[in-house]
């Protein structure tokens, strides 16, 4: 892993800690408390007491939330309009609990993955015996719901539409909308109680992948023991360490890229998924009802289609007809490196959480703090739970291992100039000339601004249709000088846009087929790192096909104020 220490030397030379004003946006998660300019974990948690006063979000008080689908009701899966043959329905109960959160004593703390060979072997020793005796259920009574594949199968119902909205024949699905974090947080917290009653060891607790940290980013060693019951077959055997994780992964076919400048990318990508949102639902997702068709892609929020699904496809085999396992929602639970994958996600939704922007974080909205699942507990009940009640991890019980989050100090540079419109804009063209366009080649588009220079300004990717058949990625970029951009660690680059192959549903009631979203990218601190002219009433907008661009059409482009 030398080349992971190189990297993280070079990130502490070349992005200094950052000023003042940038300082009170530091979270700690190391043990040295305060120090380093940041504040340690009290003072994030801290922080969350003040978001509660924040203005609400969608308050439209229309009062139908997502309701417990009716397990009776199971169909198949569905992957590329074509029926698996997999069975992901649960064993069938008619008593079902409202689930009540257990006083807490002492936190259960998830610790790094990548630590565990190391620093916590008896850890990592409970861990295998835990999963082992997961899988033994499989073969000793495969309808116990806490068995491995029962337990795998719970992500398959869920998010390939086997189960349709309650007294609907519209699928239900948790994945592109404000669901996404709730209803994980929820899958994991059962799973890794599970786990701990199998041991008979309450405080056990699941590690993260800390894929977000130069000293995470590769596929934590314990996954990759052959023997242990931790390994599976079906990942990408390009990507087994020390391979280092590409958080923009886009292809099985990439063009070669250096560590230093994997890592460089990763931590920019993580730093504009996590610092530049502009209200709740561009982190969470949006809003999602009852009667609502399943969302379109475009409706997820920007660690869902950007780290996140990166994670999956970079792990997925890509031998196998849908990159099974983790490279396809129906399989995903199959591996158990997805659990710790999703660890990791939830850390993030903490970590936002306790950021001290001002950016509201809580969303108020009935619809959203009543949305309901079901799940079976560690004891084989079935039990009704709450979006709302998913909110604080630590009235879960849990909290995450202090690690570092270099990401926080990943601004990118501030260019010493900005550039002249008029000299990058020759290979550009008009929006009503682009538009509607399939993305099967890079379009660059002029777009005019709502006021000169840096405003505060959103700009939206309007009317996204991706083909659900296919794993699909584009990055968009602003007064780029280059046509064919690379890299995310620079000033230009605004985001990012990807899905993971995702049908389901039954009788060909595949919605979404048809579904067209938004994507938002906020601009006031990117037009400050551009240097962008204070006179400039347009910019120029590149859009960079990275995977299966001929399956993406884009219905327009425009700037909106914030």
């Amino acid at each position: 892993m030398a080349s992971l220490q190189s990297s993280l030397v070079l990130l502490s030379t070349n992005h200094k800690p950052p000023s003042t004003a940038a300082r009170r946006f530091h979270v700690s998660c190391s043990s040295g408390g305060r120090g380093g300019g940041g504040v340690d974990r009290r003072d994030m948690l801290l922080g969350l007491g003040g978001l509660y006063g924040a203005t609400a979000a969608n308050l439209n008080a229309r009062a139908d939330p997502i309701q417990p689908p009716d397990m009776k009701v199971c169909g198949v899966p569905e992957v590329g309009g074509v029926p698996l043959d997999v069975n992901c329905c649960p064993p069938v109960s008619d008593a079902i609990k409202d689930y009540v959160l257990p006083p807490v004593g002492t936190l259960r703390v998830r610790p790094a993955a990548h630590r565990l060979h190391r620093h916590h072997h008896g850890h990592l020793a409970k861990y295998e015996e835990a999963v082992r005796r997961m899988r033994a259920l499989d073969k000793t009574d495969p309808d116990d719901p806490r068995g491995f594949t029962q337990q795998a199968n719970v992500h398959c119902a869920y998010c390939n539409n086997a189960y349709d909205q309650a007294g609907t024949d519209i699928p239900l699905s948790i994945h592109f909308s404000w669901l996404f974090f709730p209803w994980h947080r929820w899958y994991l917290y059962f799973y890794e109680r599970i786990l701990g009653k199998l041991i008979q060891d309450p405080t056990f607790a699941l590690p993260f992948w800390n894929w977000d940290n130069p000293r995470g980013m590769h596929l934590p060693l314990i996954f990759d023991n052959e023997k242990s019951p931790l390994y599976d077959a079906n990942r990408n055997p390009l990507h087994r360490p020390p391979a280092v994780v590409d958080l923009q992964y886009t292809n099985d076919k990439p063009e070669p890229i250096d560590d230093e400048r994997l890592v460089r990318n990763n931590l920019a990508s993580m730093y504009k998924e996590m610092m530049r949102v502009r209200k709740p639902e561009d982190f969470m997702g949006q809003s999602y009802v009852a009667g609502d068709e399943v969302p379109p892609p475009a409706k997820a929020g920007t660690v869902e289609r950007g780290s996140h699904t990166s994670i999956h496809r970079w792990v997925g085999d890509p031998s196998n007809p849908y990159h099974e396992d983790l490279g396809n929602f129906y399989s995903a639970g199959r591996d158990p490196a997805f659990y710790s994958h999703h660890s990791n996600v939830d850390r993030m939704w903490t970590i936002w959480r306790g950021l001290r922007t001002r950016v509201p974080k809580a969303i108020y909205d009935p619809d959203y703090l009543n949305a309901a699942f079901l799940f079976y507990d560690e004891n084989k009940e079935l039990v009704r739970v709450r979006a709302g009640d998913a909110l604080d991890n630590r009235k879960m019980g849990y909290e995450y291992e202090d690690v570092d989050v270099p990401w926080l100090y990943f601004r990118p540079p501030r260019r010493a100039a900005g550039v002249k419109i008029k000299d990058i804009s020759k290979t550009a063209q008009r929006p009503e000339k682009v538009f509607p366009l399939t993305l099967s080649r890079i379009a660059r588009v002029l777009v005019s601004k709502t006021a000169p220079g840096a405003a505060d300004e959103d700009l939206v990717v309007e009317h996204i249709h991706a083909n659900p058949d296919e794993f699909v990625k584009f990055d968009v970029y602003v007064n780029s000088e280059e046509d064919d951009p690379k890299d995310v660690d620079n000033a230009e680059y605004a985001g990012t846009f990807a899905k993971l192959p995702h049908r389901g549903g039954r009788g060909g009631h595949h919605s979404h087929d048809k579904g067209k979203g938004s994507v938002r990218f906020s601009l006031k601190e990117l037009y400050e790192d551009i240097n962008i002219d204070g006179d400039d009433e347009e910019v120029v907008v590149t859009i960079v096909p990275r995977a299966n661009g001929r399956h993406v059409t884009i219905g327009g482009i425009k700037i909106v104020k914030a």
